[in-house]
């Protein structure tokens, strides 16, 4: 039946996400940025090419939107001056699947020539690629098979790409305290903004779309 597939393929999203590796270094991870970001007062740069680059968006819009600066450098534009958004005190997270793509790995040779102690996070499927090799920490996605009948398009290794960021994401908002009233500052309109605003008391300042 159309249904049983259809419940496969959420059984197997799903079982992607219950297989990813679950370690220290996600708490790695939050301690370098808070330490960078929150105490030196850089920020988080995330990358990634194709599907994983807009994952990588997704998460630095997250991470922006709950008190933790963030940005996303496209790799290619990266390569025709956008680079300069780098600065000293910032943190590069870079998302490839395979661990072999060429732009990202391009991006960090970049970054070394400019600030290379800008510490690299990976998230990746491939434990000993050459970009797992070049991180300072590496956070490893279990590296599923993907869902997409061809075993091509990028389906499974997203929802865990967007998964990891969520866990990051969360981890941060309980390690800097953020609260609805932080979220309200920052995300005030819409049904999230009045929402936030409720809870944090301060529903009284409305928008003019509301």
């Amino acid at each position: 039946m159309t249904e049983d597939k259809i419940a496969k393929i959420f059984a197997e999203e799903a079982r992607a996400i219950s297989n990813i590796p679950v370690t220290s270094v996600y708490y790695d991870v939050i301690d370098l940025l808070y330490r960078k970001v929150h105490t030196d007062g850089g920020k988080l740069i995330t990358s990634g090419m194709g599907k994983a680059g807009q994952i990588a968006n997704n998460i630095a819009t997250t991470f922006s939107s709950t008190g933790t600066p963030a940005v996303f450098l496209h790799p290619s534009e990266a390569q025709h001056g956008d680079l300069g958004i780098l600065q000293e005190n910032d943190v590069l997270l870079a998302i490839s699947n395979s661990g072999k793509t060429r732009e990202i790995i391009e991006l960090l040779d970049l970054k070394n020539n400019l600030f290379p102690q800008i510490p690299v996070i990976v998230i990746t499927g491939a434990e000993d690629s050459l970009l797992a090799r070049k991180a300072d920490h590496v956070i490893i996605t279990g590296a599923p098979a993907e869902v997409c009948p061809l075993g091509l398009t990028p389906t499974t290794s997203t929802t865990v790409f967007t998964a990891i960021g969520d866990v990051l994401v969360v981890l941060m908002m309980e390690k800097i305290g953020f609260s609805a009233d932080d979220y309200s500052k920052r995300h005030h309109g819409g049904y999230l903004g009045v929402k936030s605003r409720s809870q944090s008391g301060t529903l009284n300042y409305r928008s003019h779309s509301e």
